[in-house]
C-alpha cells in the first residue's frame, strides 16, 4: 500500500508513523511531506524516506491513502489533488468535518456513517472524540436529551508549540506575561488555567466549545441533541479530560448506564476510583469515571469524568483506525480501479 502523511514532521504525524507501526500496517511506499522539503530525510521502518514539500502535483501521484496532520488550510488546498490521484484522505484538521456530504467517524461510535463513494474522511476535534466515546453506549442504551461539558485540554491540542510553550515555562519556574511571543496560549500555562481555546465569537463561545457542541450532534446522529461546553486549557502535556452532565432520555439509574459503558468498545470504565490524564497518556482508550445521578437520586441527569489522550485517540489512532475500517471494507484503493 502506497500511504502518504502531510505534516510528517509534527507531532500527530510523528504518531501517526507510530501507530501505523504499532498496528502492523502494511506500508510499501511511503510520502513524506512537511510544508518545505528537509535536508535530512525521515527514517522509519529501518529505511530513509525523503522529506518533500507537499504540492497538489506530489499528492496526485497514486498514492492509496493521504493521512493530512497539517493545517486546516493545508487540506483545503491539497486534499482535493489527493483524491485526484486516487487517494482515500483521512484529514486531521477541522476544514471538512461539518460537510454534511462527508462523514465524521469514530470507528467505535458511527462506523455505519461510511458509505462507499466517500473519498475525505475526517478526523474529528479531539475532546468532541473522548466525548462521544464516552456518550455513545449511554445514547445507544436510554437516549440523550442534553449534554454540558467543562473540558480541560492538554497543551499537546495546540500541537508541537503548545508542548514547547509548557515545557520552556516549566524550565523558567516563572514567567511574565509580556513575554508570551512564543506560546500559542494567550496567558501563561505553567502553574495556571485559560478558559479560553480557539477565538471567541461575539456570542463569547470559543471556536473549540462550538466544535464540540456540533461534531458530538454529528457524531452521535443527534442533530437536536442540547450541547453547552466551556473549553479550558490546562498544564498537562498530552490526554484532555471532560466532566459531562447529562440528561437522559428515558429514566435509569446509574447501574444501568455504568453496563452500559463498561460493554463499549474503546472504554475503560471505573466504577470506583478515578483516572487521570497521566494514567492515559499512550494509550488509545478513553477511560471513563465518577458516574453518578445528581444528587444521588436523580433518574435523568448524571455525571461522568472521561479521560483520553489527545495526540493518539483523539487524532493519530483514530484516523489509523479509520484506515483499518475502511481496508476491511475494501474501500482503499477502489477509486483507482475505475479511474
Amino acid at each position: 500500500m502506497k500511504v502518504a502523511i502531510v505534516g510528517v514532521t509534527g507531532a500527530v504525524g510523528e504518531t501517526i508513523l507510530r501507530v501505523l507501526d504499532e498496528r502492523s500496517i502494511r506500508v510499501d511506499e511511503l510520502g513524506a511531506f512537511a510544508s518545505r522539503a528537509r535536508p535530512e530525510p525521515l527514517v522509519w521502518r529501518g529505511r530513509p524516506w525523503p522529506i518533500a514539500a507537499a504540492t497538489g502535483e506530489a499528492l496526485r501521484s497514486g498514492f492509496d491513502v493521504v493521512f493530512f496532520a497539517s493545517s486546516d488550510d493545508a487540506s483545503a488546498d491539497l486534499a482535493g489533488h489527493a483524491v485526484a490521484g486516487g487517494a482515500v484522505v483521512i484529514d486531521n484538521s477541522a476544514t471538512f468535518r461539518m460537510r454534511d456530504d462527508v462523514p465524521l467517524v469514530i470507528p467505535e461510535v458511527n462506523p455505519d456513517a461510511i458509505r462507499e463513494a466517500d473519498r475525505i474522511f475526517p478526523v474529528a476535534n479531539c475532546t468532541a472524540i473522548v466525548l462521544c466515546v464516552a456518550l455513545a453506549p449511554i445514547a445507544r442504551a436510554v437516549g440523550l436529551r442534553g449534554v454540558r461539558v467543562a473540558t480541560y485540554q492538554a497543551v499537546s491540542g495546540a500541537g508541537r508549540a503548545g508542548l514547547e510553550a509548557l515545557e520552556r515555562e516549566e524550565k523558567a519556574a516563572y514567567r511574565i506575561e509580556e513575554n508570551l511571543e512564543a506560546s500559542p496560549f494567550v496567558r501563561q500555562i505553567f502553574r495556571n488555567v485559560i478558559p479560553q481555546v480557539g477565538s471567541i465569537d461575539e456570542f463569547g463561545d470559543s471556536g473549540e466549545e462550538k466544535k464540540i457542541a456540533a461534531e458530538t450532534r454529528k457524531m452521535l446522529g443527534l442533530p437536536n441533541l442540547r450541547v453547552a461546553a466551556t473549553a479550558v486549557r490546562v498544564p498537562v502535556r498530552y490526554a484532555h479530560s471532560v466532566a459531562a452532565f447529562i440528561e437522559t432520555e428515558r429514566e435509569t439509574d446509574a447501574v444501568e448506564l455504568g453496563e452500559a459503558v463498561a460493554g463499549a468498545p474503546g472504554l475503560v470504565f471505573l466504577p470506583d476510583g478515578s483516572a487521570t490524564p497521566r494514567d492515559v497518556e499512550g494509550q488509545d482508550l478513553v477511560y471513563v469515571s465518577r458516574l453518578r445521578a445528581e444528587g444521588g437520586a436523580s433518574k435523568r441527569h448524571f455525571q461522568l469524568w472521561a479521560v483520553g489522550d489527545q495526540i493518539r485517540k483523539g487524532a493519530a489512532t483514530n484516523a489509523v483506525q479509520i484506515l483499518e475500517l475502511l481496508l476491511q471494507r475494501g474501500l482503499v484503493g477502489k477509486q483507482k480501479h475505475h479511474v
